[in-house]
């Protein structure tokens, strides 16, 4: 498993927003961990809560079925993130400028926060911050 806060981070990017692995996201946490999007209305297309493995899985492959065929990918060559690390080994945030490109052919700028809480070197608790309407019901990101 991940040791350090920068291959958490770029683990649990890569299994979501670039392969949108469900399993794969849903294995970096812990069996009770957490997956918050506390800006998403309760009732948006992206789930505000997912709780334990299987909540967090289970929550993500419904989204990703919904949205298959219609989402951005993530331009790694455009985007940026920086890491923050806390007085709290356990704790740390990533500043996240994403280009997305769509399948339009348009490049949106996406930008969030995301708070990890580590345990054991797995994540407990990931609260994603990010404009709701980033996610339409057409599935524009992720």
């Amino acid at each position: 498993m991940a040791t350090t806060p920068r291959e958490i981070f770029e683990r649990y990017v890569w299994s979501g927003a670039i392969s949108r692995d469900p399993d794969a996201v849903a294995g970096l946490f812990t069996a009770d961990g957490v997956l918050e999007s506390p800006l998403m209305p309760a009732d948006g297309p992206y789930p505000r809560r997912l709780a334990g493995r299987a909540g967090i899985r289970d929550g993500l492959a419904a989204f990703y079925a919904r949205t298959a065929g219609t989402t951005q990918t993530v331009n790694t060559g455009a985007s940026r993130y920086v890491l923050h690390t806390t007085a709290d080994p356990d704790v740390f945030i990533a500043e996240i400028d994403s280009a997305m490109d769509g399948p339009d052919g348009v490049t949106t700028a996406v930008s969030l926060v995301q708070i990890f809480r580590l345990r054991d070197g797995q994540i407990a608790l990931l609260r994603d911050y990010f404009a709701p309407d980033l996610v339409t019901p057409n599935g524009s990101s992720s």
